[in-house]
């Protein structure tokens, strides 16, 4: 059998008493390490599940994905995922993959950025699309996550910002040369999510148009959601490229239309008593 066993958002403590049940009964363990991240590392994963865990990174979920499902018709395997199994596209194909095989599996469901993001006061049925962001380069520059932003907040809907996360990645020089030296960790913080939707914003203006997001919208700012120093802060946009959320992993809303009751909660968090006079 083959376990998906989702780990929630905060640390060791969150996984579910069935997740850990799980976890204890299986031979091998695998802990997913490249969409998301812990408050804690994988030693305190292990003290508390009693179980050495096996780092997956993204190579070995999606390119040596039968290494995880070796066996898995004859004993029990567990792949571990922070927050919910599903909160990634790659955890289907892992599961397509076990059935063609024909491994039976069982999906363990745990707390998701998508839905814990309501800890800032916004109604989660008020959320449209969710957007990913992720880091610019000198010569890769995209703006489609601006335009689903855009067509969300013309709907009067929230939009939900997964900022991006670089883990176990190779500079373009070492992957020409096969070299398998790999760049620190890197996580998008607000701050490097705002200046990139406020540099897209000018660009469009320079085109001589008039974008729905300006530079006084409403958003959200939080970083390590789930966890004991989960910090959420209000304000605009343009606030947000200097607002300190401290370490990772961060997120971003970029709001809508505001009912009351949200505005009286997002006034929880604001950065000053100026953010809802636009």
């Amino acid at each position: 059998m083959l376990y998906l066993v989702g780990l929630g958002l905060g640390d060791a403590k969150d996984i579910t008493v069935k997740g850990l049940e799980v976890v204890k009964q299986c031979s091998r363990v695998y802990l997913e390490a490249y969409t998301s991240i812990l408050t804690v590392g994988k030693e305190a994963l292990e003290e508390f599940y009693g179980k050495e865990l096996i780092l997956a990174d993204r190579e070995t979920v999606e390119q040596e994905a039968d290494t995880i499902l070796k066996d898995a018709h004859l004993c029990d395997v567990a792949f571990l995922v922070v927050g919910d199994p599903f909160g990634a596209t790659t955890h289907s194909d892992l599961v397509l993959r076990a059935v063609k095989l024909g491994i039976p599996y069982r999906v363990i469901h745990n707390a998701s950025i998508l839905n814990a993001v309501g800890c800032c006061g916004l109604q989660l049925y008020n959320f449209g699309e969710t957007v990913s962001i992720v880091f610019w380069t000198d010569t890769w520059k995209p703006e489609s996550f601006f335009d689903k932003i855009a067509k969300n907040r013309r709907n009067g809907m929230h939009t939900l910002c997964l900022l991006d996360i670089k883990v176990k990645e190779q500079s373009l020089e070492n992957l020409m040369r096969g070299k398998k030296i790999y760049e620190p960790p890197r996580y998008m913080t607000v701050n490097e999510a705002a200046g990139q939707l406020l540099a897209v914003i000018q660009s469009r203006r320079l085109k001589a148009e008039k974008p729905d997001i300006t530079e006084d919208t409403v958003c959200v700012g939080l970083a390590r959601v789930g966890a004991v120093d989960q910090t959420i802060a209000t304000g605009t946009l343009q606030k947000m490229t200097t607002v300190e959320l401290s370490g990772p992993l961060h997120s971003m809303i970029i709001t809508g239309t505001l009912h009351p009751l949200e505005m009286d909660m997002l006034k929880l968090f604001a950065t000053d008593d100026s953010v809802f006079e636009h």
